[in-house]
C-alpha cells in the first residue's frame, strides 16, 4: 500500500480524490492524508513517517507549496513530490523542479494521467526505499558475518561453498583486556558497553592495519586470525601496538576506584583448520579456525599478566631475529601433558 499526501487549500479536492481513488482506497492499495497547506502538511509528514509521495498545489495560505518543497529534505528525503497546478507557465516548472519536484500535473486534472503518475512516483519511492534497505541490512551483515562469508553470498555456489573447509599456516592472537570484570560492579551498564566498545576500536584497529582478521569478541576479549606473509610478525606488531596504545589512555574513574586499561596478549603459529564451525539446524555457523595451534594461544593469553605478550618458545625461534624477547620459564598448561616453556616479546 502507498501513503499519500494531497496538500491543496481547495475545500472539495478531498472528496474528489476520494471519489476518484474509491476502488484503490478500498482495496488498500492507495491511503489518503490531506493537508490545506505547506505548513499543515510539514505537521502531516511529522505525523506520518511512513508516507510515499506528496500531491501538492502551488498557490496556497500560510506556506506555498514551492516553500514547501525546499523544507521537504530536511522533512523527510525520502518522499517525492507532485506539483498539482494551475500555475503550469514553464517558469513554475522550472522553479518546481529545481527544488525538488519528482512531476508536474497541471490543473484541471485529468485524473488517468494523474493515476499513472502517481504510480510512476510511488515506484521510484518504493525502489529508493528498498535500496536504502539493502544497503542498511548490508552494513549490518558487516557488522557480524566474517567478510569470506560475505565474498560467497555474492556466488552462486554460496552452499557448497558453506561445506569447503582447508588446512591453512597461519598466526592467532588472543588479547585479554585484564580486570574488566571487576569495573562492570562499578558502572551502570551502557556505560560499561560503552567503554568496552571504545577499548575494541583501538585493539581493532591496530589488528587490520597488519592485515589481521578478527575473528570473534568473546566478553572482554579478542580473537584475531592472521595469515599471507609474515603472519607470525604481523601478529606481534599488532600486539605491540596495541599495548602501546592502551599505555596512552588515561586512567578511567570506575565508582570509587580508577581503571588503567592494560591487556594480556597469547600468540602461537601453526598449522589450523579453517571453515565454518556451528549448528546446522539452527542455522548458526562461524567461519573460523580451530585446533591445537588455536588453542595453545588462548592457553598462553591466560597464564600472560597484564602487559604481557606471551609465546611458546618454538615462536621464540622464529621470532627472535625481529622482536626482543625474554625467557620466563615453564608453565603448566591445560590439556598439555608437558611443561611448555614461555617467552614475553618486550618490543
Amino acid at each position: 500500500m502507498a501513503k499519500i499526501l494531497v496538500v491543496d487549500d481547495e475545500a472539495d479536492l478531498e472528496l474528489l480524490v476520494k471519489q476518484k481513488f474509491r476502488r484503490k482506497i478500498r482495496e488498500n492499495i492507495y491511503e489518503f492524508v490531506f493537508a490545506q497547506n505547506g505548513e499543515e502538511a510539514l505537521v502531516k509528514v511529522k505525523e506520518h513517517p511512513d508516507l510515499d509521495i506528496i500531491l501538492s498545489d502551488i498557490n496556497m495560505p500560510v506556506m506555498d507549496g514551492l516553500t514547501l518543497l525546499s523544507r521537504l529534505p530536511e522533512a523527510n528525503p525520502m518522499i517525492k513530490a507532485v506539483v498539482v497546478s494551475a500555475y503550469g507557465d514553464m517558469q513554475n516548472i522550472r522553479t518546481a523542479m529545481n527544488r525538488g519536484a519528482f512531476d508536474f500535473v497541471v490543473k484541471p486534472v485529468d485524473f488517468e494521467d494523474l493515476d499513472l503518475t502517481m504510480e510512476k512516483t510511488i515506484l521510484h519511492v518504493k525502489q529508493l526505499q528498498e535500496t536504502i534497505k539493502a544497503i542498511k541490512e548490508n552494513n549490518i551483515l558487516k557488522m557480524y558475518v566474517d567478510e569470506n562469508v560475505l565474498n560467497f553470498m555474492t556466488h552462486r555456489e554460496f552452499e557448497t561453498s558453506l561445506l569447503n573447509n582447508e588446512v591453512v599456516e597461519a598466526t592467532v592472537m588472543f588479547i585479554d583486556i585484564c580486570g574488566f570484570t571487576a569495573i562492570t560492579e562499578q558502572v551502570a551498564a551502557n556505560a560499561v558497553v560503552t567503554l568496552l566498545n571504545g577499548l575494541f576500536d583501538k585493539i581493532v584497529k591496530e589488528i587490520i592495519t597488519q592485515g589481521g582478521h578478527v575473528d570473534k569478541f568473546m566478553g572482554d576479549a579478542v580473537m584475531a586470525v592472521f595469515r599471507g606473509d609474515f603472519h607470525l610478525d604481523r601478529a606481534i606488531d599488532a600486539a605491540l601496538a596495541v599495548r602501546e596504545q592502551l599505555k596512552n589512555i588515561d586512567e578511567i574513574k570506575a565508582g570509587d576506584k580508577t581503571y588503567k586499561p592494560e591487556v594480556s596478549v597469547g600468540i602461537n603459529s601453526g598449522e589450523m583448520v579453517s571453515g565454518n564451525i556451528g549448528s546446522a539446524s539452527l542455522k548458526r555457523l562461524d567461519y573460523t579456525v580451530i585446533g591445537d595451534a588455536v588453542n595453545l594461544a588462548q592457553r598462553l593469553q591466560s597464564v600472560a599478566k597484564a602487559g604481557q605478550i606471551i609465546i611458546t618458545e618454538e615462536t621464540y625461534h622464529k621470532a627472535k631475529e625481529s622482536f626482543s624477547c625474554e625467557k620466563i620459564g615453564e608453565v603448566t598448561l591445560k590439556n598439555k601433558s608437558k611443561p611448555v616453556t614461555i617467552y614475553q616479546v618486550l618490543e
